[in-house]
């Protein structure tokens, strides 16, 4: 019979080998998200003949084939285990990313698109939900700020690879290293917790399929990675028209500024409050999207970069901590699951919605329909999230983990 270890929550501990081991995983593993994030708005208008709607239809059918596995994630992640799920995702993902440069149509690439973003919720939920398990309840927001490195470092980075793999025109071989990259992504992630057991507690009864601790920080949520998305979708072409030779060296400044902030601003939901650090991640947001809608000239774009790092930086750590501190150790995954299930809803309102609007105006009114966005979902933050009191983060159970030789169950 394998051995059971506890994790202690209640301890002080944060930075363990499985946190590192999951953390690895996401990074190289977002890297790869990266490469993809860059190369599929040229491919689509370069390759295929589609303009700015077709980029939104890609990005927003990565998102519903995602969303339609949500609302199962969370029950499969504690069925098959946390490991499983993240290792399934990944080869899936990998798989489809790496053939992608292969499809002469825009349908063909939109059942790729879909496998892709079923695979990165698998990965993205199960691995949040580990980090969750793993941290002291009184230190979530500052796990979620590390392992958020990991996911937006690899975001960052990897349109830096793509940009230099691709070069003028080699899609098929910059599509597969991006494969490349998930699968390899599976390595590290040997290392984490086969599962977790958690104490039941028989008066909760059965787990919902969507958790509503999850809705209004999901909301906000929603609303940032909205505006993230135009950002992401318009900034690769209308960086060469405003100017620049490419967007790498403004994912890279995103990057390493979002980096830098969750690193040493890890803390500080703890200490200032999680709607406050909220508060400053929507106004840096709107702020940045508004300039760029505004103002087409490079050092606008450079700002706007920098101003997107601090909005991304601050914005998942708070509201995932508000979320998971809000549930019982048995709703954590389906909590998860819910919450992040938001950030496909966001991806399709920036994907279809300001997609049609950069269609149908310009890229400009795609950005500042971002702005706007980011605006409502402040609105929210403060009209309907609640912050859960520090005094209130003793009621969760003790977990465990078995070895990541188990499986029995």
């Amino acid at each position: 019979m394998a051995s059971v270890t506890s994790t202690n929550p209640t301890g002080e501990r944060l930075l363990t080998k499985p946190f590192v081991s999951v953390s690895a995983g996401a990074l190289i593993f977002f890297m790869y998200i990266g490469m993809v994030l860059v190369v599929i708005p040229r491919f689509i208008e370069d390759e295929l003949g589609y303009g700015e709607f077709g980029v939104g239809v890609a990005v927003a059918s990565f998102a519903v084939a995602a969303i339609s596995m949500r609302p199962f994630l969370g029950r499969l992640t504690e069925r098959f285990g946390r490991r499983a799920v993240m290792m399934t995702g990944a080869l899936s993902a990998g798989a489809a990313g790496a053939v992608s440069g292969l499809v002469g149509s825009l349908w063909e690439l939109l059942i790729l698109r879909g496998v892709m973003g079923i695979g990165e919720s698998a990965v993205f939920v199960a691995a949040a939900t580990l980090v969750a398990d793993l941290a002291p309840p009184h230190r979530r927001a500052e796990a979620a700020s590390y392992f958020s490195v990991a996911v937006y470092g690899g975001i960052g980075i990897g349109p830096s690879i793509g940009e230099w793999v691709l070069a003028d025109d080699r899609y098929a071989v910059t599509f597969g290293v991006a494969g490349l990259l998930a699968v390899l992504a599976t390595v590290p992630m040997i290392g984490v917790p086969s599962r977790v057991k958690h104490v039941e507690d028989p008066s909760l009864g059965k787990v919902p399929l969507f958790h509503r601790a999850a809705l209004w920080p999901g909301v906000v949520m929603a609303c940032g990675v909205a505006a993230f998305s135009v950002y992401t979708a318009f900034i690769p072409d209308h960086a060469r028209q405003v100017g620049l030779a490419g967007s790498a060296g403004l994912f890279l400044v995103y990057s390493i500024t979002s980096v830098t902030l969750r690193i040493v601003g890890a803390k500080l939901p703890e200490r200032l409050g999680e709607r406050t650090m909220v508060t400053v991640a929507m106004v840096s947001l709107a702020a940045a999207l508004g300039l760029i809608g505004v103002v087409a000239e490079p050092w606008a774009l450079w700002v706007g970069a920098l101003l997107m790092g601090v909005g991304m930086a601050f914005m998942y750590p708070s509201l995932m901590a508000n979320v998971v501190n809000r549930v019982s150790d048995r709703d954590r995954a389906t909590a998860m699951s819910s919450f992040t299930m938001f950030f496909e809803l966001g991806t399709i309102a920036g994907g279809l919605v300001l997609g049609a609007v950069g269609q149908a105006f310009s890229k400009q009114a795609g950005f500042l329909g971002g702005a706007l966005i980011s605006l409502i979902g402040l609105v929210v933050l403060w009209r309907f999230v609640t912050a859960v009191p520090a005094d209130a983060l003793g009621f969760v159970g003790v977990a465990a983990t078995e070895p990541s030789h188990d499986s029995t169950h």
